[in-house]
C-alpha cells in the first residue's frame, strides 16, 4: 500500500484527493514551508502551518485561499487523516503526516536535526513510507554544532571589527538570514536588505519575536554602518550595490561552504558552513528512527543517498521532482555571478 504517487504536477496522494508541494496548479495544495520551490502561486486553495500562512501572503499575494494548522492538530481531508508536525528548517516549517486505514506516510519537506532557537525543532514521526530529501546526502556533508559555528562567526565578525570593518553576510532572506540574527543578537547593530525586512514583518505578525533590525540601503551614512553586520540576499553578490558599503568584508553562509570554502567564490572574504538542512548523518539518523519501511528521495543527492539507503538495508527509491531548494538556488546564484552569467 502507498498514499503517494509522484505526478508531473507533484507529489500525490489519491485517497485524499489533493498534492504536497506541487510545482503547477492544482486545486487542493497543502504545502510544508513557503520557500519559493515549495509553495508555488496558482493553486486554487492551500493548506499549510499557521506560521506560514503571512509569509506565503507576501510572497504569493494576500488574497491566495490558504487555510492552516497548528503542529499537531488533525484535519480529515477526504478520509485521510492530515496533521503538520515540526520539520526544524525553517520557521513554519512542517512535515506531513497523512494517515488512511491505519497506514503512515510522512512527507518532510526539507528539514533539520540541529535546533537553531528559531524555527520549531524537528519530530520524529514514525510511519510506513517517508519522503526525504538529501540536498546534502554525501558523507562528507557534516555539520559543526550551531555553537561552534557561531562562536567562529562572532570570531570573524570581532576581528572585521577591529580593522575597522564592516561584515557583510550573504544568506537566503527566509531562514537563514533570521538564523543569523538570532545567532548574532547583542553582537553589533543588525542591518538588513529590504527583501528580508518585509518577511520579518511577515514572521512578526504571527507573534514570534524577531532581534532587533534596521532596513539597509545603499546611500545611509558610513558611520551608520562601518563596524555594524549587513544581511543581504545572495542576488546582491558582486553587484555595484554592495561594493558601496564602506570597508566591507563578505562571508557567504551555506553548507556548500563546508567543501568549497570561501575561495571558490572570489568575490567573499570567508564562507561559514551554515546550514537549514540536515547533514548526512542527520539524514540518516531521521530516516531510521522513523521506522519506515520504504524511503522516497526527493531531491539533491538522490541516486548517490537512495543507493547508499537501499546498502544499508532501507529500501529507498529515487524519484524525480522539481524541488531547486534555497541552497541549490544559492549555489546556482552564485556560480552564475562568479561566471559573469548574471
Amino acid at each position: 500500500m502507498s498514499l503517494l504517487q509522484f505526478t508531473n504536477k507533484g507529489i500525490y496522494c489519491p485517497q485524499g484527493n489533493f498534492y504536497i508541494d506541487p510545482w503547477q496548479p492544482v486545486e487542493h495544495a497543502l504545502i510544508t514551508h513557503a520557500h519559493g520551490d515549495h509553495a508555488r502561486w496558482g493553486s486554487k486553495h492551500y493548506l499549510a502551518h499557521e506560521v506560514s500562512k503571512p509569509i506565503m501572503q507576501a510572497r504569493l499575494g494576500e488574497d491566495i485561499s490558504i487555510e492552516t494548522l497548528p503542529y499537531g492538530e488533525t484535519k480529515m481531508v477526504n478520509g485521510v487523516k492530515v496533521s503538520l508536525h515540526p520539520a526544524g528548517h525553517i520557521v513554519g516549517s512542517a512535515q506531513i503526516r497523512m494517515e488512511y486505514n491505519g497506514f503512515v506516510s510522512v512527507a518532510s519537506g526539507d528539514y533539520k536535526v540541529e535546533n537553531d532557537h528559531i524555527s520549531t525543532p524537528l519530530e520524529i514521526v514514525k510511519c510506513h513510507e517517508f519522503v526525504t530529501e538529501s540536498t546534502f546526502g554525501l558523507p562528507i556533508y557534516n555539520w559543526l554544532g550551531q555553537q561552534q559555528i557561531f562562536n567562529n562567526i562572532k570570531n570573524w565578525i570581532s576581528g572585521n571589527r577591529h580593522n575597522q570593518r564592516t561584515s557583510i553576510f550573504i544568506a537566503y532572506s527566509l531562514g537563514k538570514a533570521q538564523r543569523l540574527m538570532k545567532g548574532l543578537e547583542g553582537v553589533a547593530s543588525i542591518l538588513v536588505h529590504s527583501s528580508i525586512g518585509r518577511l520579518n514583518k511577515a514572521i512578526e505578525s504571527t507573534g514570534i519575536k524577531l532581534p532587533a533590525t534596521s532596513l539597509w540601503h545603499a546611500d545611509m551614512p558610513k558611520a551608520d554602518v562601518q563596524g555594524n553586520i549587513v544581511i543581504l540576499p545572495p542576488s546582491l553578490l558582486g553587484t555595484n550595490v554592495i561594493k558601496r558599503i564602506p570597508n566591507g568584508a563578505i562571508a557567504i553562509c551555506s553548507g556548500w561552504m563546508q567543501v568549497r570554502g570561501s575561495r571558490r567564490w572570489q568575490s567573499a572574504d570567508a564562507g561559514f558552513a551554515v546550514s537549514d538542512h540536515a547533514d548526512w548523518q542527520g539524514l540518516l539518523n531521521t530516516i531510521k528512527a522513523t521506522g519506515a519501511e520504504q524511503v522516497f528521495v526527493t531531491h539533491g543527492y538522490t541516486a548517490t543517498f537512495s543507493k547508499y539507503l537501499n546498502e544499508i538495508g532501507i529500501s529507498a527509491k529515487e524519484v524525480v521532482t522539481q524541488y531547486g531548494n534555497d541552497e541549490e538556488a544559492e549555489a546556482a546564484d552564485l556560480k552564475a555571478k562568479e561566471e559573469g552569467a548574471v
